[in-house]
């Protein structure tokens, strides 16, 4: 038996898969994310390490025997977050997120004085990376910047708290913007560009090799083995990838999580920094991976559920009742609640809704946020297949895969085949499959792609009106980048 953790922004989901790679059992826990100013996104590390706990000990009440068989954890987990240790090992400020945007001016000086980031780093530099985060602390929390020992992704704080052991894998690592993409190792000259150096920095690992053990006592508390091998495991899309067999060049997929991106495998590294295009090493060896990532996907339309105390499933089941016309008729939405990564890089990027009337209906609210989020993901392929990428299937996974009502609509605007399967939890898969690979598996094996649940084609019935209104959605993010310098500061 693997176990996988996944730990994601808005809960912590585990899995047990066999070796079949069948999954047994699984388990999450919600997590809530604290913004004590605008801009802010924060959580502690002490609420994943108890939602770890909770989830372990439902799964062994759940499965007792497949629970007791485990041979390996995978980790995986929401990139980019900065935890902060001393050198004591105590948390000294909880986790920066990926989606806090309050380093943006720490960015520009980056971009300015240091351009090497673009060539060695592979990436623009955003607020949301890990290396401005540091320069922000350094110069907003000098007291704590000095104390800072070790600084860990949220995957590899669990890893310790598991292990013992300060270490990272290639594709999480990718995201600080302190590695050598190309190389697969820490590059000192960025280190220091944020006055840091290597011997703060966790060992690196490939995604699939072993990065240590679980700890006796922690093996005795959960009822495992005290040989339990952890993988090196990887950042919550290069996972995904991994759980629906996206492994391979030109293998891609859509992920609507919190966040909403548009991932694709290379097999050499592919850097297109001044598009907003992300490069990174994936989470198995000799690969690499491009992404476009944007920062409110499924988390706009929770955030609109939650302004209209309806749930989730209830406001897509109205959706799904809306005719083409109603549709037509709909507001326009800007999904950019956190401000807004591929392709704008824009951290001061806002929502909105336009073409609001007296007769629109909160299902319209509905669709209009999940068309816009589906137009910021045509904006990401856009620039993506401005790079040369060229994509010809996407697998759909993430919360949003769980409506065919979404899934059709990004098939129509996109104007690819999508395709989705029937484990929705595949970082958390990803994660156990990266353990299987560790305690000795076959990638050709075990990185099979799942059984496709439901495939979705384009209508070209429906692409002449919702290009026309992607048109409008394209001039309203221009319209209010005008705006904004308006408004008072």
């Amino acid at each position: 038996m693997y176990l996988g953790i996944d730990l994601g922004t808005s809960e912590l989901k585990a899995v047990l898969i066999n070796a079949q790679g069948e999954i047994v059992a699984s388990s999450h826990m919600a997590l809530t994310v604290q913004r004590p100013h605008s801009q802010w996104a924060e959580q502690s590390p002490d609420s994943w390490w108890e939602a770890t706990n909770a989830v372990a000990a439902t799964l062994r009440q759940k499965a007792p025997e497949a629970w007791a068989a485990v041979k390996a954890i995978g980790l995986s987990g929401q990139m980019h977050g900065a935890v902060l240790l001393n050198s004591e090992h105590q948390v000294l400020r909880d986790c920066i997120l990926w989606n806090d945007t309050r380093s943006a001016k720490e960015c520009e000086w980056l971009m300015a004085n240091h351009p090497e980031f673009l060539t060695i780093g592979a990436n623009l530099v955003m607020p949301g990376f890990t290396a401005p985060k540091l320069l922000w602390v350094a110069r907003h929390e000098p007291e704590i910047f000095k104390k800072v020992a070790k600084v860990l992704l949220p995957k590899d704080y669990l890893r310790w708290k598991m292990t013992g052991q300060f270490t990272s894998d290639m594709s999480d690592a990718s995201g600080t913007l302190w590695l050598d993409v190309a190389k697969r190792d820490w590059s000192d000259e960025l280190l220091a560009a944020t006055n840091l150096t290597r011997e703060q920095m966790p060992s690196l690992v490939e995604g699939a090799e072993k990065s240590g053990v679980l700890r006796a006592d922690l093996a005795s508390q959960w009822g495992l083995s005290a040989d339990v091998i952890i993988a090196g495991g990887g950042g919550d899309n290069a996972a995904s990838a991994v759980g629906v067999g996206a492994v391979n060049d030109g293998d891609a997929l859509i992920s609507l999580g919190t966040s909403g991106v548009i991932f694709v495998v290379n097999n050499q590294l592919q850097a297109a920094p001044h598009q907003g295009v992300h490069a990174f090493a994936h989470a198995l060896p000799n690969r690499w991976h491009q992404m476009s990532v944007m920062l409110s996907a499924a988390n706009c339309l929770r955030w609109l559920c939650q302004l209209l105390s309806t749930t989730e499933n209830q406001l897509m089941d109205e959706v799904g009742l809306l005719t083409d016309d109603e549709k037509k008729q709909a507001p326009v939405f800007l999904p950019y609640l956190s401000g807004e990564r591929t392709p704008h890089n824009d951290p001061y990027a806002m929502g909105s809704f336009f073409a609001l009337k007296n007769e629109t209906t909160r299902a319209q609210l509905g669709y209009a946020v999940i068309e816009g989020v589906t137009f910021a993901l045509a904006d990401g392929m856009q620039v993506l297949t401005q790079t040369g990428t060229q994509i010809s299937r996407c697998s759909l996974t993430g919360g949003g895969a769980r409506s065919p009502v979404w899934a059709q609509l990004i098939a129509d605007v996109i104007d690819i085949p999508i395709v989705t399967h029937p484990a929705s939890s595949s970082g958390a898969l990803g994660a156990a499959r990266l353990a299987w690979l560790a305690d000795g598996g076959n990638t050709e094996t075990v990185c099979q792609k799942p059984e496709v649940l439901s495939t979705y084609l384009p209508q070209k019935q429906c692409q002449t009106w919702l290009n026309q209104r992607l048109d409008v959605f394209r001039l309203l993010y221009q319209q209010q980048k005008q705006a904004r310098e308006l408004l008072p500061q």
